[in-house]
């Protein structure tokens, strides 16, 4: 615990009822009780146990907005320094300089808009990919999301996607660099989506991805290129990396090898367009209609049946058939003429090299403390994709 320059003590440890280590609302919820202070989460420090991000004895720096009553906290020896020392990959709402400067930002842009905050920011979650805030107004609340300087403009990717169908996607109040407002979306997400959701999702994303490859100015300017040569290419260099010390010979040529599969992907006939990148039904909200889809931190140029494969992860297998079959029969209606379901037996393996060099961006891209949420997942992509390969 810390309140601007000063070390107040520890607190804990203790239990929460969520197992996820971003999930810091029940973390904030507890501390803020104890202390009679309001608090928040800045970055997680280290973790003891657990994995996949989930599970063990996690150690947070957590700073205190107000001075908590004395004896409230055990007083243990802490190397100042590194809590509050500079480090370059830190994101910005890791900080509580660079949080207050977002969470004012936010407050302003509400003003400005007609929507003063009313009350408290609740913090629902942060790490090294995103933080989440929720910001109370008097015409409903309205959601801060921060982004790290590899995610995309997830404002301009939503502005593209609403030129097409603005019911997909959620309607932005304010944006700046890293960080959006958003309107909040009644609802929940779809976890447990009825194969009527799944093809509604699917079919209305492929409509405006084929609607947005034909235009000339639908994408974001500064939008990551993953079409074909480019990832491709960016895999080579992965396995020309550090990366390569974790495989087996046998596990490394194989994977230069698969490389060179992409081509074959071209020859199915789908446009290059917008991609969301993590289109899976967690990413998707509903409220008794159409689901209105969020979270496009992992946008790019590219081929899209990387959405049409990662829709199936994380779907029950009684329902990723009908996520197959809308995903093909949505690109069979929007481009005649192509083969979508040669694409997704060309591209299972290539998607998980795909994700090992976008997990090796987040390892490139974040402090060393956070590093452990991602710690391994490029190799584990490839090893994936040689699976795919084999099967």
């Amino acid at each position: 615990m810390t309140t601007g320059e000063e070390h107040l003590g520890v607190l804990g440890p203790f239990p929460v009822n969520v197992p996820w280590w971003s999930q810091v609302e029940p973390v904030v919820a507890h501390v803020g009780h104890v202390l009679e202070v309001p608090v928040l989460v800045l970055r997680l420090l280290s973790v003891d146990g657990g994995e996949g991000g989930r599970d063990g004895h996690v150690t947070y720096h957590i700073e205190a907005l107000e001075r908590p009553a004395p004896g409230r906290l055990t007083a243990l020896p802490v190397d100042q320094a590194s809590l509050t020392k500079p480090e370059a990959l830190r994101s910005p709402w890791a900080g509580m300089k660079g949080l207050r400067e977002m969470l004012t930002w936010a407050s302003g842009a509400l003003a400005t808009a007609g929507r003063p905050v009313t009350g408290p920011v609740e913090q629902h979650k942060t790490w090294n990919l995103a933080g989440l805030f929720r910001l109370p107004t008097d015409q409903g609340p309205v959601w801060l999301k921060t982004t790290p300087r590899f995610a995309a403009d997830e404002a301009g990717v939503i502005a593209a996607f609403a030129r097409v169908d603005p019911g997909l996607v959620p309607a932005v109040i304010a944006a700046g660099e890293g960080r959006v407002l958003l309107e909040h979306l009644p609802g929940e997400d779809c976890w447990q989506a009825s194969p009527e959701t799944i093809t509604s999702a699917v079919s209305r994303l492929v409509a405006a991805q084929a609607a947005v490859a034909g235009l000339a100015d639908g994408l974001p300017p500064d939008l990551c290129d993953r079409r074909t040569p480019v990832i491709a290419e960016q895999a080579r260099e992965l396995l020309a990396g550090q990366v390569a010390r974790e495989l087996t010979a046998d596990e490394l040529r194989a994977a230069r090898a698969l490389v060179e599969r992409w081509p074959a992907l071209d020859e199915c006939g789908l446009p290059d367009t917008l991609v969301h990148g993590d289109f899976h039904p967690g990413n998707w909200r509903a409220d008794g209609g159409p689901p209105v889809v969020v979270d496009f931190a992992d946008a790019h140029l590219g081929n899209p049946v990387l959405d049409g494969l990662r829709v199936c992860d994380f779907l029950p297998e009684a329902t990723q058939a009908a996520a197959t079959r809308a995903w093909i029969d949505a690109w069979e209606l929007q481009v005649p003429g192509c083969d979508p379901a040669r694409a997704l037996a060309v591209a299972e393996p290539l998607a998980h090299l795909s994700y090992a060099v976008r997990y090796q961006e987040f390892l490139d891209g974040i402090e060393p403390s956070e590093r452990i949420y991602h710690l391994g997942d490029p190799a584990a992509s490839i090893r994936a994709a040689l699976r795919c390969a084999q099967g």
